[in-house]
């Protein structure tokens, strides 16, 4: 550093430091000037924002639709995987008809698990009651989308249960409930629809026919079809069987083997309702008297295309063919009487033997078990059964007591009542 400087500025300014007021004021002037000539940019652009908005929701929308589309890809291939093809005749999902906005969607339960909050329960019996599913000990799944119900059974190994739902301008539908998961429906669009007894088979009735498939876990697998006259329609199982009423207005029925071959209508034309199975494999019918005017119980043989083995007459029985046989066969428990005073009758299958020599019907011995049933029997043992009657109220039979004179008298269901009757869950 040079010794005559004491900092870094040069020995003399490059312009002179001294500014006159008048130049200052021009220099200031100048420079508004400047910046009213030449805008400032906004801190905000009102209208770039808006074009940036649009099309961001342009973008989303585009995204959602693609994203329904695979979605709805996914749904029918899903459909057509779970329905299948039958071993012999191709069969199709059941369709749903109607607005597809008002589809039930499946929902998921509750965190935590599928059941909620306890409320007033039956003890030991599981119903459907105020669009939900309460279980003995209280427990109360919701039914969420599914409408009133018609049946409820218990799936295998107690992980849920299956829901028919009622008749619609659709059809009607079958539903999986699982005890924590979302529900699923099934199958939909049928005319009508019905489930084996252990929850693992489902038969139903659509335009196309009569199909049948196996149930496992909440899926429908190996599904068929078979021809069918529109006046067919199944109604229960024996064994693999599906048992087919031919016609709703004439008696007759017939057994379709899925695994073995399509439906063949059979010589049966006498059988007017069937009620259940006995563990042998026969099953517990309604026919005419010899005389074809009073209405008798007979067991029938499904191996020779239903045809009585035995017959047993004396108590009236109802015409509406309602009732169920108890799991060891020892009694079944049905309507008897005419239209307007019905009741239920429990009636001893111990005695339906073999037909008298002179060629008269067998006797057989009913007592009075109550009002009359309006829909399923839940046989939860071989003493004890339970069904609704017509108030709605819920009826808990026993088999000692109803022998020892003693029948049944209904109690009311917590938020039941006739208007919106209680379901009676079944199955084992």
């Amino acid at each position: 550093m040079s010794p005559h400087r004491g900092d870094n500025r040069n020995d003399a300014p490059t312009r002179p430091f001294h500014v006159t007021q008048d130049e200052l004021a021009r220099a200031v002037r100048q420079t508004f000037t400047q910046q009213v000539a030449e805008p400032r940019p906004l801190s905000a652009d009102p209208a770039g924002a808006a074009i940036r908005r649009a099309r961001r929701i342009q973008r989303k929308r585009t995204a959602t639709g693609l994203a329904l589309a695979a979605v709805a890809t996914v749904v029918v291939s899903t459909g057509v995987a779970q329905l299948g093809v039958g071993t012999r005749t191709p069969t199709r999902p059941t369709v749903v008809l109607g607005d597809p906005s008002n589809l039930a969607r499946p929902e998921p339960l509750p965190s935590g698990g599928g059941t909620v909050a306890k409320e007033p329960a039956v003890d030991g019996v599981d119903l459907v009651v105020d669009n939900a599913i309460v279980s003995g000990t209280g427990e109360r799944v919701p039914l969420t989308g599914i409408g009133p119900a018609e049946r409820a059974q218990r799936l295998p190994d107690d992980v849920g249960w299956l829901v028919t739902s009622g008749p619609t301008a659709a059809g009607r539908s079958l539903w999986a409930v699982p005890r924590r998961g979302p529900i699923q429906v099934l199958l939909a669009g049928a005319d009508a629809i019905t489930v084996a007894t252990d929850g693992r088979q489902v038969a139903w009735r659509d335009s196309d026919g009569l199909h049948a498939a196996g149930i496992v876990g909440t899926q429908l697998i190996s599904a068929v079809r078979t021809p069918a006259a529109e006046t067919a329609a199944p109604v229960g199982f024996v064994g693999s069987a599906v048992l087919v009423k031919l016609d709703e207005d004439r008696p007759g029925h017939a057994l379709w083997r899925p695994a073995v071959a399509p439906l063949a209508a059979g010589t049966d034309r006498t059988t007017l309702a069937i009620y259940g199975a006995l563990p042998d494999g026969r099953l517990v019918g309604q026919v005419p008297d010899k005389s074809g005017r009073e209405r008798c119980l007979a067991l029938l043989d499904p191996g020779r295309e239903l045809a009585p083995v035995h017959t047993g007459c004396g108590p009236t029985l109802a015409e509406d063919g309602i009732g169920a046989v108890s799991p060891d066969g020892r009694w079944v428990l049905l309507n008897g009487g005419t239209a307007g005073s019905a009741g239920a009758l429990l009636v001893d299958l111990g005695g339906l033997g073999a037909d008298k020599a002179d060629g008269h019907d067998q006797a057989v011995t009913a007592r009075q078990a109550g009002p009359a049933l309006t829909g399923a029997v839940d046989w939860s043992s071989a003493e004890d059964a339970t069904y609704v009657d017509a108030s709605g109220g819920l009826v808990r039979l026993s088999v000692k007591q109803v022998v020892a004179g003693e029948p049944p008298t209904p109690t009311q269901v917590p938020g039941a009542g006739q208007e919106n009757p209680p379901v009676v869950v079944t199955g084992s």
